[in-house]
């Protein structure tokens, strides 16, 4: 108990349900919010207090249980406690921004790198040259005028014509996953169910959890999102579907039509429900890809990124979607930048357009896939299958994860951990980007050989 110095009441810093009842002088929700979030900052409630239940607090207010919950859920969304289930709620410490722990990188090699095989970036050496494209930006109409552009009509041109259905509105967007965070910043609540194929991009899951959506995870199979595992995670009553519809990171998969046709059956019965395509390679992919879109143009959205064919500094991707979404992602926009750079808009134009950047970006595309079936059919000789069959990555099963990382940081090779990408984790795997792998033979003969050791690493291997 206090003994009237301010002390807390318990041994690890918590406080009775009575005293924190007595700092609390607005009984709504947002009035609890409010005075937990000083008593928090301030630092009188340190990490790692005990909180009262929900309906302890209640009772003390005199308030419903439901008007603490909401509170609670406030004070969660900003990092500030922290839910253990039936062991109640603690104090995590002042409000936070939430970090993408799945996607920032894990460990520091310093000097003792000797082959990053984590990050999936595209070979500048592959990529067209920018000049003539910028110069040609530079021209853009309104140039410096503050009128909010979503999409100028030289990139509109440009892409309509590569679209799998026609949306009722287009915007251009930072890059792919600015674009993605946006929808689903604009369509979802905290606490909105959301399926996501599973494995699935990390940076779609950090998303996903920023937003403090519940993922519901869509099993897969060579074809991409299950027809039954779509059909049971709508049970849940999902707000949105997110999935890749080609060169699948980290799988590879594309969807074909008949598979998009089945998806679309399925989620024909669930007319609340959103559908959000990622199409993260662009150009770059070998196969066009089906879309749910030429099934339900009315509730999917398609984020289409060039980034990765054209260049990451462009930071450009397009969305192409319901008039009513897309509007509210433009909404939101107008908090911060409002629009997206003409310049780079309109350079992104002039390279899509250019029939010689066109053979480039087509023969980087070649490159890229001979690189993955390369290094994939070297495993495959050493008993290891991988089957992507697209992408700037292979996705490699291994008998221990953290054996396999250890092996290869031992080594001096950093590949990306496979629970990274998982909702449900069954088999272990990692993931080995390619899109920057040696095309010599002998050197891709020593990296297949090395990660297939890496491959049967288990832990009583490294005693």
């Amino acid at each position: 108990m206090s003994n009237g110095n301010g002390r807390a009441d318990g041994p690890d810093g918590s406080w009775s349900t009575g005293r924190l009842a007595g700092h609390i002088k607005d009984a709504s929700a947002r009035g609890i919010a409010v005075a937990m979030t000083d008593l928090i900052r301030s630092g009188e409630l340190a990490p790692g207090s005990s909180l009262p239940t929900v309906r302890a607090l209640a009772g003390e207010l005199a308030v419903s249980p439901s008007t603490v919950a909401e509170a609670w859920a406030v004070l969660r969304r900003h990092r500030m406690i922290t839910t253990l289930g039936r062991r109640g709620s603690v104090v995590s410490g002042p409000p936070s921004v939430p970090h993408p722990v799945r996607y920032e990188r894990v460990g520091d090699f310093g000097a003792h790198l000797t082959l990053d095989l984590a990050v999936a970036a595209p070979d500048p050496a592959l990529l067209p040259p920018p000049g003539d494209a910028l110069l040609a930006g530079a021209r853009t109409p309104l140039l410096n005028d503050y009128s909010r552009t979503a999409i100028t009509d030289g990139l509109l041109d440009a892409v309509r014509g590569t679209w799998p259905f026609a949306p009722e509105a287009w915007m251009a967007v930072d890059g792919g996953y600015a674009g993605v965070q946006l929808l689903c910043q604009a369509l979802i609540v905290p606490g909105d169910r959301v399926m996501v194929e599973d494995p699935t991009a990390a940076r779609l899951l950090d998303i996903l959890e920023a937003l403090d959506a519940q993922v519901v995870p869509v099993a897969c199979d060579a074809e991409g999102p299950r027809i039954d595992a779509l059909a049971h995670a709508l049970g849940q009553r999902p707000a949105l579907f997110l999935h890749q519809s080609r060169a699948q990171a980290p799988c590879g998969w594309t969807l074909s039509g008949q598979r998009a046709a089945a998806l679309a059956a399925v989620l024909e019965d669930a007319p609340n429900v959103t559908v959000i395509e990622d199409d993260g390679i662009g150009p770059l992919a070998t196969r066009p890809g089906a879309s749910i879109g030429t099934h339900l143009p009315g509730r999917t959205a398609l984020v289409r990124s060039y980034s990765k064919a054209y260049g990451p500094d462009l930071r450009l991707a397009v969305v192409g979607g319901p008039g009513e979404l897309v509007e509210r992602a433009r909404v939101l926009r107008t908090f911060g930048s409002g629009w997206t750079s003409r310049i780079l808009q309109d350079a992104l134009a002039h390279l899509l357009t250019d029939a010689a950047t066109t053979r480039r970006v087509q023969e980087a595309a070649e490159r890229y896939g001979l690189r993955r079936g390369a290094l994939a059919e070297r495993l495959a000789g050493l008993g290891v299958p991988t089957l992507n069959r697209d992408g700037l990555m292979l996705w490699v099963p291994v008998a221990d994860e953290t054996s396999a990382l250890v092996t290869l940081a031992a080594r001096g090779v950093t590949v990306s951990p496979g629970g990274r990408f998982c909702v449900s984790y069954s088999q272990p795997h990692i993931r080995v980007a390619t899109s920057r792998l040696s095309e010599d033979p002998a050197t891709l003969d020593d990296t297949a050989a090395l990660l297939a050791l890496a491959a049967a690493a288990t832990a009583e291997h490294l005693r």
